[in-house]
């Protein structure tokens, strides 16, 4: 992923509330949103190229997200696969704490990374770039390619918009439109992540439209209190154009956190 904007505790009715965007590039395959065959349980897109995932949710209601951290420097550096941390933390048994704490322990094996993982009792972060892990208070967040909360121009602007949401009812619809955003950055709000200003002008947006590398999908996750889960994912091609649309709706297996 790399622009997850989600709400921990925020709202009354859903204690989780997420709305993400996959950027990749497009000849890389891809397993679209599903149920894994081998995981019953796990609900996630699936790299194919190396067996990972960057975003899934569990029958259980176990979260993992995932976001590459912007470097030039380590972009050659061989690596395990950093989708590896969100599939195993997805299948992992043990509290969220303690996957994420494991995740941090070995993340010299990876390049950099922003992992999110949550059981219903708590959402925790850590990145391999920054101090963690992290036990995340109810709050409103933004993540994209450097560290959580870091203040691009898009995870201010989303964290804006996904405010406006939850402050009504919030729906699949609406957290895809917010998404859907291929607005540009202006050159005085631009990072400097060490890519020339072109490129860093088109990786602002919310959705990044590009022949080569861009947004693949966006997904909405809204988890309610009393255990229904709705997971809705819009996929792209390189033109910006809508491929798929997919929805699941499901109870959760196990009861809600008082």
């Amino acid at each position: 992923m790399c622009l997850i904007l989600f709400a921990w505790r925020m709202h009354k009715d859903y204690p989780l509330v997420v709305a993400a965007n996959r950027d990749e590039f497009h000849a890389r395959p891809t397993e679209r949103l599903a149920f894994w065959l081998d995981r019953p349980e796990v609900l996630a897109g699936r790299d194919i190229e190396a067996g990972g995932t960057w975003m899934g949710i569990t029958r259980s209601g176990r979260f993992a997200a995932l976001t590459n951290y912007r470097e030039l420097a380590d972009r050659d550096r061989a690596g395990r696969s950093r989708g590896l941390l969100a599939s195993e933390c997805l299948t992992d048994e043990a509290p969220a704490e303690a996957s994420v704490t494991r995740a941090t322990a070995g993340g010299e094996a990876y390049r950099g990374f922003n992992l999110l993982v949550a059981d219903r009792e708590a959402l925790w972060w850590t990145s391999n770039r920054g101090a963690g892990p992290l036990r995340l208070a109810p709050g409103l967040y933004g993540l994209s390619n450097h560290l959580l909360e870091t203040p691009w121009p898009k995870v201010v602007r989303g964290k804006e918009r996904l405010g406006d949401a939850l402050a009504c009812s919030p729906s699949p619809q609406v957290l895809l439109a917010l998404l859907a955003d291929t607005s540009m950055a202006g050159e005085h709000e631009l990072p400097d992540t060490g890519v020339d200003r072109a490129r860093e002008r088109m990786l602002s947006a919310a959705r990044i439209v590009s022949p080569a590398y861009g947004t693949r999908a966006s997904t909405a996750i809204l988890m309610r209190r009393d255990g229904r889960c709705s997971v809705t994912e819009r996929s792209y091609d390189a033109a910006g154009e809508t491929t798929d649309t997919l929805g699941y709706e499901f109870m959760l297996d196990t009861p809600p956190a008082p």
